[in-house]
């Protein structure tokens, strides 16, 4: 009798255990953390946009790999926003009240991120945008958060470095030409390169914009060579970008210094597409390469995304997005955890509070969600020969020239002689 309830005793055992053990595994496959947001996977936008995605995917998998969020998979649920402004309101609609989806986060570029903003306000969303600059200075939304480093002062962070380089410079230069594409982006980075030329005393001898259609620069590079500028500040999307430097390379145009916020330099096909036509150009970039900006984590990334690169169809190397991408989410992640909740408002309030370790360093939220400090590098391109690729793998081809903090050397100048 007593062998008989033994047995009995060490079956109940054995079944509880095992109903732990499902009971575990459904905590682990619970329901899971929905994440939506748009991309540009076509488009004039998609060089970036989609090496983001991919970045974004490489993200997913690490966190289900170690087992979720909240002992939740995760997982993401995007659309093809097209580079079309215009579709990204019904995305965010359809995210919300179709897919039911926990959480959004932000597209790629100001130009999408603006027409969701209407939305996220409307639902009361938490939201970390990628790369949009300073479209919170208008909506003033206090769930709003920037994965850009612009710092609290967003519009002449994008080109004050550029400024600071020239102005550094014996003689200093005297007037400036600022020429931008009709749209939000370029709107808001020419507002702040204006506020940056008035500070620097510069006289602005040239100050127009095109319509975002233009195909032909040609004309637009001689109205401002007309004008006889020591400084070219350009404001543009990537089409725009490569039209400008075919264009100011054919007319044989020389300022002292031009670039500053040209959006697809950074993208290593447009890169290897122009070649030598970049040699001399002073621009923009958020992350390298570069021993100082080796934050933990990034160059694990970075081998994923590469070994992966070519077989989705994306930017060789990824430098410029596929960091900030993976960051966005690791911010939301620790924000998720730091609360033991998906509920916005929390996460919101955990957002502004706290700091966050990402493969781009640190990161911290001040006024209007943008970053408390800014870090925004200026680059000049070098000896770029051909139109391989590899070239720009490493840092042979390009020269970090400020902040202080990332710089690998110095600007030669002028322009001419970059060339």
């Amino acid at each position: 009798m007593l062998s008989k309830l033994k047995s009995a005793l060490a079956a109940l055992a054995a079944v509880t255990a095992l109903a732990g053990l499902a009971g575990d595994a459904a905590a682990q496959s619970g329901a899971p953390i929905k994440i939506g947001f748009s991309m540009a996977m076509t488009g004039g936008l998609a060089a970036n946009g989609k090496s983001a995605l991919l970045a974004q995917k490489i993200w997913e998998e690490d966190v289900n790999a170690k087992g979720g969020l909240l002992g939740r998979p995760v997982k993401l649920v995007y659309y093809d926003d097209q580079s079309n402004p215009s579709t990204v309101p019904g995305i965010y609609t359809k995210l919300l009240d179709v897919d039911k989806v926990d959480l959004i986060i932000g597209p790629y570029a100001t130009a999408q991120v603006a027409p969701a903003m209407p939305v996220v306000i409307s639902k009361n969303k938490m939201f970390i945008s990628l790369f949009a600059l300073a479209v919170n200075e208008e909506f003033k939304y206090p769930n709003y958060f920037a994965m850009i480093p612009m710092g609290p002062d967003p519009k002449p962070a994008f080109t004050r470095g550029f400024f600071e380089v020239a102005m550094a410079q014996n003689p200093k230069p005297q007037t400036v030409a600022i020429v931008a594409a009709d749209q939000e982006f370029s709107r808001n980075s020419s507002d702040g390169a204006r506020e940056n030329a008035k500070k620097a005393k510069l006289k602005i001898v040239y100050d127009k914009t095109y319509p975002p259609s233009t195909t032909d620069f040609a004309p637009i590079v001689r109205a401002i060579a007309a004008t006889n500028p020591d400084l070219v500040v350009i404001c543009s999307y990537p089409p725009d970008s490569v039209g400008m430097v075919k264009a100011v390379n054919e007319i044989g145009f020389k300022p002292k210094m031009i670039g500053g916020a040209m959006v697809g330099l950074q993208a290593t096909a447009l890169k290897a597409q122009l070649g030598p036509m970049l040699n001399g150009f002073v621009n923009y970039d958020m992350w390298l390469p570069v021993p100082k900006m080796q934050f933990p984590g990034v160059e694990d990334l970075l081998k994923k995304y590469q070994a992966r690169a070519q077989a989705e169809g994306v930017d060789a190397f990824g430098y410029y997005l596929a960091p900030w991408g993976y960051a966005q989410l690791q911010v939301l992640a620790q924000a998720i955890e730091g609360t033991k909740s998906t509920e916005d408002k929390k996460l919101a309030d955990y957002l502004r509070a706290n700091t966050f370790k990402t493969v781009v360093g640190d990161v911290k939220f001040g006024k209007d969600g943008e970053w408390a400090q800014e870090r925004v590098l200026q680059i000049q391109f070098h000896d770029v020969k051909g139109n391989d690729v590899e070239q720009f793998r490493t840092m042979n081809t390009q020269t970090v020239v400020t902040p202080a903090e990332y710089k690998s050397g110095d600007v030669v100048y002028p322009y001419a002689k970059a060339k």
